[in-house]
């Protein structure tokens, strides 16, 4: 197979984005005539021979179809869809069988393929079969919205961000309660905002209350108001929180430190859809659309009796995870970049960047404190630096922690060897020998460990671009 890895330039369709289709097939000949039909329907089409490839081409970027052949070498396209499946269950997958294989492509339908075609295919019914996978599929971020200001203050070219935004672009279209899991400093609130501007709600409020901030006897004033007298300092009516988001959406940050008391009130709030002020005889009812978000185990937390499970599932409609900063270490140098440009018009200073060893040194500290902390760190560089470009010393003195050192191959032969190789191809851009020397290894075994895992470095560039949309597993 001599196929290219690259993704063709991206095409407009009628409604204004191409959408990205990851066709699978060992036959050269069928690879190309699917790709230059897929094409010309204005589609953007990566081709690969194999199912490894297939894999490997996840990690670079989702796309919002996959189209493979059953029989393949190695993974067959049956154990493909099972791992994509694991990978993204929102993503659609179309089988394509020979007579023979039809019995294990009805039985994959049933464990969730979208459908399959038999060969030799209709070129008509494949397109309307691909418009009605891409119907259901998550769009890509970039896609989501043809106004991207609903995502415009998350700063990501990870491929796990854009498949969480894709999927919080889906949800935020229905009413649904949704849950935002993440360690301190992820960008929970970020994301809640974000959700509420892609909703049908954007034109009305968005309020967010931070529920292990503000004490109990507070809490409850605040979420659900009081009337005059209600206590000794109610000298007037006050409406809550719930109240004041009629319409919008209400952000319940760190919900697992709600007390146990308010958990009982804010289940019936989301049951009866309405809301006694604290002294008052009287409901009134509310139309709001609640987001919670906690960097706690709420599982645990229920087990434990202290978080109520009635009220857990009335909030965990649908999970959303965010990663940490380290599970998206490619967006360090992004976010920096970013935050620096963004605190030099802050602090009326001329900043052009980072220094390449402070740069270096960002992208390989530990990020306990997440994006957060790592605007923190950029805002202290910001103040202190006397440069235009910010030195190593600098980073190094706001870090106040050791840096995490980059694996050598000994060590990352133990853990997960493949997604070792990912990691520092995306550091580096693609860039073989930088990657190679962070490997400790020469380029020559470094390309045969590419090789072996079906990763090709030019689909890691971010310029990369190959007008024929067929991808090339040779290697150098």
């Amino acid at each position: 197979m001599t196929a290219s890895t690259r993704p063709t330039t991206a095409h407009s369709t009628a409604h204004g984005h191409a959408h990205r289709i990851l066709v699978v097939d060992d036959d050269a000949d069928m690879l190309r005539l699917l790709s230059l039909r897929l094409k010309a329907a204005g589609h953007e089409v990566v081709a690969v021979g194999s199912a490894e490839a297939a894999l490997a081409q996840l990690d670079v970027a989702r796309p919002q179809l996959v189209l493979s052949d059953v029989r393949l070498p190695g993974k067959d396209g049956l154990a493909l869809f099972d791992e994509v499946h694991a990978r993204h269950p929102s993503l659609p997958v179309i089988l394509l069988t020979a007579h023979g294989t039809i019995p294990d492509a009805v039985e994959a339908t049933s464990r969730g393929v979208f459908t399959y075609l038999t060969k030799p295919y209709d070129g008509k019914e494949l397109l309307e079969k691909v418009a009605q996978a891409l119907a259901l599929s998550a769009p890509a971020a970039h896609q989501a919205h043809a106004n991207e200001a609903w995502r415009a203050d998350i700063v990501s070219r990870s491929a796990r961000m854009t498949d969480l935004l894709a999927e919080a672009y889906l949800v935020a279209q229905s009413d649904a309660s949704v849950l935002l899991l993440g360690d301190s400093g992820a960008g929970k609130e970020l994301l809640a905002q974000a959700i509420h501007r892609a909703s049908p709600r954007a034109g009305k409020p968005f309020v967010a209350v931070n529920c292990g901030a503000i004490p109990e006897a507070l809490l409850e004033s605040e979420l659900f108001g009081h009337v005059k007298g209600a206590f000794t300092d109610a000298v007037s009516n006050h409406k809550g929180l719930l109240q004041a988001a009629e319409g919008g959406t209400l952000l319940l940050d760190e919900i697992g430190d709600m007390p146990p008391a308010l958990q009982v009130k804010l289940l019936r709030v989301l049951q009866e859809r309405a809301v006694r002020p604290v002294g008052a005889s009287q409901s009134i009812q509310v139309n709001v659309r609640i987001v919670s978000a906690t960097h706690r185990d709420l599982e645990a937390a229920m087990a434990a009796g202290q978080f109520r499970e009635d009220l857990y599932y009335r909030l965990n409609v649908v999970t959303l995870q965010l990663p940490t900063l380290g599970e998206r270490r490619e967006d360090i140098a992004l976010l920096a970049n970013h935050f620096l440009d963004k605190l030099a018009r802050k602090y009326d200073k001329r900043l052009s960047g980072f220094a390449p060893e402070a740069l270096k040194a960002l992208t390989t500290a530990a990020w306990p404190g997440n994006v957060r902390q790592l605007y923190n760190v950029v805002e202290q560089v910001c103040a202190l630096s006397t440069t235009p470009l910010v030195p190593l010393t600098l980073v190094q003195r706001a870090l106040r922690i050791p840096s995490a050192q980059v694996l050598s191959f000994a060590e990352a032969r133990q853990r997960f060897e493949r997604e070792y190789l990912v990691d520092l191809l995306k550091m580096t851009d693609g860039n073989v020998a930088d990657a190679a020397r962070l490997a400790q290894r020469n380029r020559t075994e470094f390309y045969r460990l590419l090789q072996k895992h079906a990763l090709t470095p030019g689909n890691f560039k971010s310029d990369a671009a190959d007008p024929d949309g067929v991808a090339d597993e040779r290697q150098e």
